[in-house]
């Protein structure tokens, strides 16, 4: 069975060398959610950490390795402290190959991070089960959606999605997951992620209500800080 390759994020206006659509530097918002350039979302993540997310299936905890993929260890750090992913829901669920959360109930929230790209890491590590890696639509485009790899997926280390940490436990938690929904459009008749990110968790849950959810997510443990690069 053939999947395509994870096409997700928006691309809308230019800046520096991005692509067209991102921004390094937006206008403070009025919560600190809305304000991907403040200051709270610079922080260098440890050399490893762990962040649990409580889900409407159970808890799965993420361990993080900095080494694997710098710039995405950090954007992911930085989510969760700020709690962007509580109350978010799972997606899109293709079994035997991903399970993908990471937009914002909010569409305000949505609207900012859709152009707080972050540079493409080198991939290190390979996307097979348990892995984690960000999803993006072009090179360079990297937001705040992630997945969790089901299987080999080793198209995806070709066309650059950088595992920056796996599953070490509830792996099994991932696997109960609701994907019967199936894949996205154009591919299938699944969460339309471009709407989901224009009306947030209103449309998922009129139109998807078996979908599970992150209830909250949080760094339940830290080891080493990593020097700034």
């Amino acid at each position: 069975m053939r999947f395509s390759v994870l096409l997700l994020l928006p691309v809308l206006a230019a800046c520096s060398d991005m692509p067209r659509g991102c921004r390094e530097i937006q206008p403070a918002g009025s919560t600190l959610l809305t304000s991907p350039s403040d200051t709270f979302f610079q922080a260098i993540a440890p050399d490893t950490f762990i962040a649990r997310f409580e889900t409407s299936r159970g808890n799965v905890f993420i361990q993080v390795v900095r080494e694997w993929a710098p710039i995405g260890a950090d954007r992911f750090y930085n989510l969760v402290r700020a709690g962007y992913y509580d109350d978010t829901r799972v997606f899109r669920v293709i079994p035997g190959f991903v399970a993908q959360w990471g937009i914002s109930g909010d569409p305000e929230v949505n609207k900012v991070w859709a152009r707080a790209c972050i540079r493409d890491d080198a991939v290190r590590q390979h996307n097979t089960r348990p892995s984690v890696s960000f999803a993006f639509g072009k090179p360079n485009t990297r937001t705040t959606q992630v997945f969790f790899n089901y299987g080999v997926n080793w198209r995806l280390d070709e066309a650059g999605f950088a595992p920056f940490g796996v599953v070490i436990s509830g792996a099994e938690v991932m696997d109960s997951i609701y994907g019967g929904y199936g894949d996205t459009p154009p591919r299938s008749d699944g969460p339309d992620a471009v709407r989901a990110m224009r009306e947030g968790n209103r449309y998922l849950d009129a139109e998807f209500p078996k979908l599970d959810r992150i209830i909250r997510a949080r760094v339940v443990a830290e080891r080493g800080i990593s020097a700034r690069e």
